[in-house]
C-alpha cells in the first residue's frame, strides 16, 4: 500500500488541497507545461484546479494508482504533480508522470519525487515502471536517467498534441530488481559542454544551427552522400536540431557543429551513431561548408570525434565514403583510419541505381 503522504530526497509528497489552487493554475498555465501536457483543458483555470483535487485526483487513486502535490518540505508550497497509473493488474506494471513549475525547475524536483515515489511503489509490489517522456523534453530524459530508467524504445504517435499533430514519446523503464543509481550513458555529456583543439570546437546542434546546417546539407556534394540521395527540406533539419539532445541521451547517436574556434560561426557538422553498442562499434561522418574547406578543418573535427568516442568507450570506429570522394578519403586517412575495402552497391543512388561505399576503420588501440 503506498501512503498518502511521502517525504523524502528533499520533497515531499501529498495530496493536493484548496490552499494549492493559485499555484496550481499557475503552473498548469505555464507554456512550458502545456507544451508537454497536451491533455490540460484550453483554459486551465481555478474551476479546473479544484475539479482536479475534488473529482481527478480520488479518480486516479480509485483505478488503484496514485496522486500527488510534490511540495517543499519546508514551506509545503506546491512544486508540481506526480502520480502513478496503472497499466496492467497482472503484470505489476505502472506508468509514471509528473510535472513542475516553473519556479522550481533546474532544483532536482522531478528527479527527487520521482525517486521517492518509484521506490515506494516497488515497495508496495511493482514490478516495472515506465516513464513517458517526449522527444524534445531534455530535463525529463535527464530526470529518468538519474533515477535509474533506461531507454526501452519509441512509443509511436502515442501523444496528441493542441494543434492535433501526434507525437513519438519516449519509454523508459525501471525494474524493480534494477541496481541503484543513476543509468549508465552509452553517449556522455562532453566535457564542459565542447570539444576544442583550439583552431576547431564541437559542440552539441541547437536550433539555432537550422539555417546554416540546411544551406550545408542541400548542397549538391553534401547530398550526393545521404540515403537517399535527395536534398533534405527545411523543417526535417529543423526537426534533427531539436531532437539532438534525446538521441544523444538515449546513446543512439552525437549530433555536432562544427565551429570555427576564433569566430564561433558553424563551419560545418558531424555526428557519430553508436550502429552496434553490443560490440563497441561506432560510425561517423562529417561534411564542411565551401568557404570552410581546405583549411584541414574536417580533419580535426574527426580527429576530436575519435578522440573522445575511444575515451567513452567505443572500441571501433568506421566510416564510409563514395569511391569517387577522394577529398573525405583523405581526411579520414590523415585522422588515423586505414583502407579496408568496398562494399559493392552499398549506397542507394539515383533512380533506383546502387553505389559502392569505400570503407574506412580505426581501433581504439589504433590511436597514437
Amino acid at each position: 500500500m503506498i501512503p498518502e503522504t511521502i517525504e523524502a530526497y528533499g520533497v515531499r509528497l501529498r495530496r493536493t488541497g484548496p490552499a494549492d489552487v493559485p499555484d496550481l493554475v499557475a503552473g498548469c498555465a505555464d507554456p512550458e507545461t502545456r507544451r508537454f501536457l497536451p491533455a490540460l483543458p484550453d483554459e486551465y483555470d481555478a474551476d479546473s484546479a479544484r475539479w482536479w483535487i475534488t473529482e481527478g485526483e480520488p479518480a486516479v487513486w480509485a483505478a488503484g494508482g496514485c496522486a500527488y502535490a510534490i511540495a517543499d518540505p519546508e514551506t509545503d508550497r506546491l512544486l508540481g504533480g506526480i502520480g502513478l497509473t496503472r497499466l496492467a493488474v497482472a503484470r505489476a506494471d505502472f506508468e509514471i508522470g509528473y510535472w513542475v513549475v516553473p519556479w522550481a525547475r533546474g532544483r532536482g524536483v522531478a528527479t527527487a519525487a520521482t525517486r521517492a515515489l518509484g521506490e515506494r511503489a516497488f515497495a508496495a509490489g511493482a514490478a516495472r515502471l515506465e516513464l513517458l517522456t517526449h522527444r524534445e523534453n531534455e530535463a525529463s530524459q535527464r530526470a529518468a536517467l538519474a533515477c535509474g530508467y533506461r531507454h526501452e524504445g519509441v512509443r509511436r504517435a502515442a501523444s496528441a498534441a493542441r494543434d492535433g499533430v501526434r507525437h513519438d514519446l519516449v519509454a523508459w523503464v525501471r525494474l524493480a530488481d534494477d541496481p541503484p543509481g543513476p543509468t549508465a550513458r552509452l553517449l556522455p555529456d562532453l566535457p564542459g559542454g565542447r570539444l576544442t583543439d583550439g583552431v576547431v570546437t564541437l559542440r552539441r546542434l541547437e536550433p539555432a544551427d537550422v539555417d546554416a546546417l540546411h544551406r550545408l546539407h542541400t548542397l549538391p556534394e553534401v547530398v550526393a552522400n545521404r540515403v537517399p540521395p535527395v536534398p533534405p527540406d527545411r523543417e526535417s533539419i529543423a526537426r534533427r536540431c531539436r531532437l539532438a539532445a534525446g538521441y544523444w541521451l538515449a546513446g543512439d547517436a552525437a549530433d555536432l557543429a562544427i565551429l570555427d574556434a576564433a569566430t564561433g560561426v558553424l563551419v560545418g557538422g558531424c555526428a557519430l551513431g553508436y550502429d552496434e553498442p553490443a560490440i563497441g562499434q561506432a560510425t561517423l561522418g562529417y561534411s564542411v561548408l565551401p568557404e570552410a574547406r581546405g583549411r584541414g578543418l574536417a580533419t580535426r573535427a574527426v580527429r576530436l570525434l575519435a578522440g573522445w568516442a575511444f575515451d567513452v568507450g567505443v572500441a571501433r570506429l568506421w566510416a564510409g565514403t563514395r569511391v569517387e570522394n577522394v577529398a573525405s578519403q583523405r581526411v579520414l586517412e590523415r585522422a588515423g583510419f586505414r583502407r579496408e575495402g568496398v562494399l559493392r552497391g552499398r549506397m542507394p543512388g539515383v533512380d533506383g541505381a546502387r553505389t559502392d561505399s569505400v570503407v574506412f576503420g580505426r581501433l581504439a588501440s589504433d590511436r597514437d
